[in-house]
């Protein structure tokens, strides 16, 4: 478990910026994915069902202004910084994992 915080800015004003914290990078990666879904909802009120798929999810990261996160690391006492790729590759990993019936964490 290392505390996470997810750093997003949707838009190019910077009263968008904001933050969530997270018990785990797996709570952050699921929070990623979460937050594309309330924008799918939004986006589309009237459907009552909600699917995409893994390239969408990449979309709509790779279209905000900026998403990091900071990732406690217990050896250093200090948070170490990750981009989009990051991200990606491990929402990837997660999504692969509960896809193949694996443990997501």
């Amino acid at each position: 478990m290392s505390h996470t915080i997810l750093l997003i800015q949707p838009s190019q004003q910077a009263d968008t910026r904001t933050y969530c914290d997270y018990e785990s990078v797996k709570d952050c990666l699921e929070g990623v994915c979460k937050i594309y879904e309330e924008h799918l909802k939004q986006c589309n009120p009237n459907l009552s069902t909600i699917t995409y798929d893994i390239s969408q999810l990449f979309d709509f990261i790779d279209q905000l202004i900026d998403i990091s996160c900071l990732v406690f690391q217990e050896s250093t006492q200090s948070y170490a910084p990750h981009n989009k790729v990051w991200l990606k590759e491990n929402i990837y990993i997660m999504l692969k994992r509960i896809a193949t019936g694996g443990n997501a964490s």
